[in-house]
């Protein structure tokens, strides 16, 4: 199976998260690279989900975790016996499919034993004479793998214990060798000897087995009729018939019935630990509904993982998709100090101090002679646009301005009226449809020392609205602080018109004597002409913080 490559953001994606992502694995496919697929960490927030929706283009997978799971290396085509298929046949699928392990299924396709190949020679090659010579099998099977035809008596289904006696010598000694075992777990297997035959019907033995594709005098056949004696013809020779017999026994009484058992959703680790810390020779993998999915042994483990990663807008594991670490990083994209950690491969690692990751997208399509189609020039001048504030933001650079030119020529837009009918169409708090949401839809946590603390942003068109949820953001924000374990926890409210932030804490109140910005009510703090959270805020609270270890 190709690997599959996706292009994913952070957990809390905003517009220039899963735009880049989005025009990046189009550039991919557009260079015939079809294994790659866009995807995000999370829910878009309203502003991304409006752009999405106005340049009707789909929302990305959503992928909740990356983990390798135990489908990713799983063979979904095992090779499978039922209970009742005799051992003979079992083990030419041994044979023919070159496997060490068989799971057994029932009707409904759920497994109820595993056979090993080890344990199954172990049996037959340690077994004792007594054990060589009793047989678990039924009439019907018998005559199945005996290829025979009933002469006397009937196929029946039951699985019988019967004792195996070979009549190849004179018929006393061999009356005397079969008199200590029961008559009706006898069965006798001779060729053309008509005394032996005799001496088995006379005794009234279960089943006469007559080998060599030789018949049974009609007399002899009427009497076994009569003393209810069951009598087999196989073409085989004796020697054969009874290797074929030894080997007519259904093969689930050969099932261990306590296997170890994993879903294929479960992550790759647990079967790992299953694998590593079990004498088990392998793992019964199942589907949800419990039906048989495959068999999972050691070598699976050392299969290839199934998914890479190309990262967009981040560089940190922190940040990344859950189980981004188990997998290969092929390359990262993005626009914020470094915070990656090592590789098991080199990368193409691309990042420059620009207002936005769409910008370094565009500049990959610009440097491979690729133009990309309207709807993606759009929506990278989206995410340029959203997260450069309509290159309102100190972020913004000249070369933002440059891809913004060239990107709404391709596009067909005004960048200005574009920005403004992105913003405005989500400027509304309530749009994310609670206070929690406002808060967590665009939150980074950072580290200042011993210090964690977490900041969100919301860009909104004036701050009625903002004051009147006031207070339940601030309890949203307390919330967030804790369950987070965070010193404090912000939320940077800004005005795109107006260029400035309010910004709502919970926590380190010691914050206030040594903010620098006024403190407009308690918990509030006005900052004119603050609107990046990267370039500004973050810096300027790290400051702080510092003054106060100091």
């Amino acid at each position: 199976m190709q690997t599959k490559t996706y292009v994913i953001g952070h957990r809390n994606p905003d517009t220039d998260s899963i735009a880049s992502a989005i025009a990046y694995a189009e550039l991919k496919r557009l260079q015939g690279d079809l294994s790659v697929e866009a995807a995000m960490a999370g829910d878009p927030n309203p502003q991304t989900s409006y752009v999405l929706e106005r340049l009707d283009i789909a929302h990305p997978l959503y992928l909740a975790d990356v983990h390798p799971k135990v489908a990713d290396v799983l063979n979904r085509e095992p090779v499978t016996a039922h209970p009742d298929v005799p051992l003979l046949n079992v083990l030419e699928l041994f044979h023919r499919n070159n496997i060490r392990v068989l799971p057994i299924v029932d009707d409904g396709g759920k497994p109820s034993g595993l056979v090993s190949l080890l344990r199954l020679s172990e049996k037959y090659l340690v077994a004792g004479r007594d054990r060589m010579r009793g047989v678990n099998t039924s009439l019907r099977l018998l005559a199945g793998c005996l290829e025979g035809d009933f002469l006397a008596g009937e196929a029946t289904v039951e699985v019988e214990h019967l004792h195996l006696f070979i009549g190849a010598m004179l018929e006393e000694s061999f009356s005397s060798r079969i008199g200590e075992y029961a008559v009706d777990q006898l069965m006798i297997m001779t060729g053309d000897r008509r005394t032996i035959q005799q001496a088995a019907i006379e005794r009234g033995v279960r089943l006469l087995i007559v080998t060599g594709g030789h018949t049974v005098e009609d007399d002899l056949l009427v009497r076994a009729a009569a003393r209810g004696v069951t009598v087999l013809s196989t073409p085989f020779d004796t020697a054969t018939a009874a290797w074929v017999v030894r080997h007519s026994t259904p093969v689930g009484l050969f099932a261990e019935a306590g296997f170890e058992k994993i879903g294929v959703a479960e992550p790759l680790s647990h079967l790992r630990l299953k694998l590593l810390n079990s004498s088990e020779p392998a793992v019964v993998v199942v589907e949800e509904d419990g039906t048989l999915a495959g068999i999972a042994t050691k070598s699976s483990l050392l299969a290839p993982h199934r998914a890479s990663l190309i990262l967009v807008d981040h560089n940190e594991l922190g940040q990344a998709v859950p189980g981004a670490e188990e997998l290969e990083i092929r390359e990262v994209i993005d626009h914020h100090k470094l915070g990656n950690s090592h590789t098991q491969q080199p990368v193409t690692f691309i990042t420059a101090p620009v207002g936005s990751t769409c910008t370094l997208v565009a500049g990959i399509y610009r440097q491979e002679g690729v133009e990309p189609p309207a709807p993606i020039a759009a929506l990278l001048l989206a995410g340029i646009l959203s997260d450069t504030v309509i290159l309102k933001s100190p972020t913004t650079t000249p070369r933002d301005r440059d891809t913004v030119v060239w990107l709404e020529a391709l596009a067909g837009l005004d960048h200005g009226t574009f920005g403004r009918e992105i913003f405005s169409a989500c400027s509304g708090l309530s749009g994310y449809g609670s206070p929690e949401k406002v808060i967590t839809t665009d939150f980074k946590a950072f580290s200042a020392g011993d210090v964690r603390f977490g900041v969100g942003q919301v860009e909104v068109i004036g701050f009625d609205e903002f004051f009147s949820m006031k207070a339940e953001l601030q309890e949203a924000l307390g919330e967030v602080k804790r369950r987070e374990n965070l010193a404090f926890a912000g939320l940077m409210v800004t005005d795109i018109y107006s260029e400035s932030t309010l910004f709502l804490v919970e926590g380190k109140n010691e914050l206030a004597h040594v903010m620098g910005h006024p403190q407009i009510e308690p918990h509030l703090y006005e900052l004119k002409g603050v609107m990046s959270r990267k370039k500004q805020m973050v810096p300027h609270l790290l400051k702080v913080l510092e003054r106060l270890q100091g």
